[in-house]
């Protein structure tokens, strides 16, 4: 089970992680659930915002230049005190 994946500096904690190869284009593709607290929130969506990214998933030895190719969280606003949201991250290495 992969427990992190780090994007640029920053290490997020993972509760589900899936592990593919983009139809078509034969690149890697990784896929994972994340919890992110009312302090992470502006951190979080700053990193994503981005778009782009060093991934590195350590567990896996796996490391890539990656993309944003689907993304979905269950809140929009985690500025209220003590909420947690559940995020959904696909990446796909840029080719």
């Amino acid at each position: 089970m992969v427990n992190e994946i780090i994007l640029n500096d920053t290490t997020i904690q993972v509760t589900a992680y899936q592990e593919e190869v983009a139809q078509g284009t034969g690149a890697p593709k990784i896929s994972f659930d994340f919890k992110v607290k009312t302090n992470e929130y502006h951190d979080i969506t700053t990193l994503l915002y981005k778009g782009e990214f060093h991934v590195k998933v350590p567990e896996r030895e796996l490391e890539f230049e990656g993309t944003i190719s689907k993304y979905y969280t269950s809140v929009t606003d985690l500025y209220k005190e003590n909420q947690v949201g559940d995020f959904h991250l696909e990446l796909t290495k840029k080719i």
